[in-house]
This record gives structure tokens, sequence and C-alpha cells, in this order.
């Protein structure tokens, strides 16, 4: 439950008649918001080039018209690549932010062990945060180096077919 303190700064508050189960769920909802998406500016920014490749991305599937393309383009890449930059101190990652990535990544591979997904056969809230979190980065460097340089993989190929098969539903 979100509430806001006594000094006015929102806080979460957990009920403690929750199951292990859900205890484990928030722990890893709460690492998501709290760590991994911050991984992912610092990733998809790390360097011009990929700041232009991720900005040509957007670009391209936002339709902009040429000249507002252009400016998102190179005026966005720029200040991401800045941005991306105070990220990184920021949050006290190292000079090779992939290594970041890679480790977060494998630790929650590696929490949910020999499950099909954290919530077991089927995703909890903490598969679609993680799930949600790492899918911004398709298409981009980033996304294909954690890909080639992690056990995430099967997993994720697990929540793109669940989330799929839901989508097909509605």
């Amino acid at each position: 439950m979100k509430a806001v303190n006594e000094k006015g700064k929102e806080v979460t508050e957990f009920n403690n008649k929750k199951t292990p189960e859900s205890r484990e769920e928030i722990k890893w909802c709460t690492w998501a918001d709290d760590w991994l998406v911050h991984l992912i500016s610092p990733n998809v920014y790390r360097t011009t080039g990929e700041a232009l490749a991720s900005f040509d991305y957007i670009v391209r599937e936002g339709k902009f018209g040429t000249y507002e393309g252009f400016f998102a383009k190179y005026v966005g890449a720029a200040a991401m690549f800045v941005i991306s930059k105070r990220l990184k101190s920021r949050h006290n990652l190292q000079d090779d932010v992939r290594q970041d990535l890679y480790k977060a990544v494998n630790e929650w591979v590696a929490a949910i062990g020999k499950k099909l997904f954290m919530g077991g056969d089927q995703p909890n809230l903490a598969d679609l945060a993680v799930y949600g979190i790492l899918r911004v980065m398709e298409g981009l460097e980033a996304w294909n180096d954690m890909m080639g340089n992690t056990k995430v993989k099967s997993w994720y190929r697990r929540m793109e077919k669940v989330t799929a098969s839901h989508e097909d539903h509605n």
C-alpha cells in the first residue's frame, strides 16, 4: 500500500499477513522498480552510436515528420547520452554498465530457479514488471547483448508467448 509519512515522503507499506510467495513477489517488484529500471537508460544510451540508434528507432516507429524526426533524433540522442551518464553516476554503476545489467538479469533468472516463472506455472506481477522493463530495449544493441550474455532468453520467450496469447484473447 502506498502512503505518505509524516515528513510528506511517499512510502510503501506491506501487510504482514502475506504468504511467503507474495513476499517474494513484492520483493522482486520492488527490486524491478528500485534497481532494474535504472539500468535501462545507461545501457540503451551507453555510447553516442547507441543513443543515435535508439532515437533512430524511436523516430522510425513514432512516424515523425522529416524536421521533427531530425530534431528528435539528434537533440534527443545527445540529451539522453548526457542524462545516461548522470544516471550511471547516481546509481553507482560500473564503467561497463552492461556488466550491471547482466548481473541483475542473471540474479533474476537465478531467483526463478527451475520454475517456469517467478509466479510458478504462470507469471506473477514480478514477472510482468521485469518483462515490461526489459522489453523496452527490444530492437536495440543493449537487448541483443543482454540476450547473448545472460541466461534470460528462455524465460523471456515464455513471457512473450504468455503475453501474446493474452493479447489474442482480448
